[in-house]
């Protein structure tokens, strides 16, 4: 049996001290953790971010962000979520050429575009490219409130 693969964002900051050392690289290489960069601001002697993806195994993953934390980086996991609001959203198809985890997609039968929020690592690509802005954004936080009570909120708090 093959493990699903565990997709996440997080948020690294990487103090001074350790700017200039490979630490993505070995985990990378050790842990079997595939990245995808999604901002990054380092610099030699200075304190540095990342905004990265890891894709994996769960356990590698995990194994991975402790390997980071044993040098000092601190991680914080971005919960970004994503949702389509159906009234909106007019079939265009737009979102399904950018979804690079095919949470967006076309059945061709009747060529609805279709949601699977499951699949979705957050990555917000949906959000930039909806003509409609049918795609939302929050980052951190789940939309508690029924459906009625969001027409007025914000997408971000």
């Amino acid at each position: 049996m093959v493990n699903p693969v565990y997709r996440r964002i997080y948020y690294i900051r990487f103090p001074k001290e350790i700017s200039d050392k490979p630490v993505i690289y070995q985990l990378i290489k050790q842990y079997d953790v595939e990245v995808n960069i999604l901002r990054a601001d380092i610099l030699p002697q200075r304190e540095g971010i990342l905004i990265l993806e890891l894709a994996g195994a769960k356990p590698n993953i995990t194994d991975g962000l402790n390997y980071l934390k044993e040098h000092g980086l601190s991680i914080e996991r971005l919960a970004t979520k994503i949702r389509r609001d159906d009234e909106r959203c007019f079939q265009c198809g737009a979102c399904t050429g950018v979804c690079p985890v095919d949470a967006l997609y076309i059945r061709r039968e009747d060529m609805a575009v279709l949601f699977d929020a499951d699949k979705c690592t957050g990555c917000s690509q949906c959000v930039l490219i909806c003509p409609v802005r049918a795609m939302e954004m929050s980052l951190g936080k789940e939309w508690l409130e029924p459906e009625a009570d969001r027409t007025n909120a914000p997408l971000f708090s």
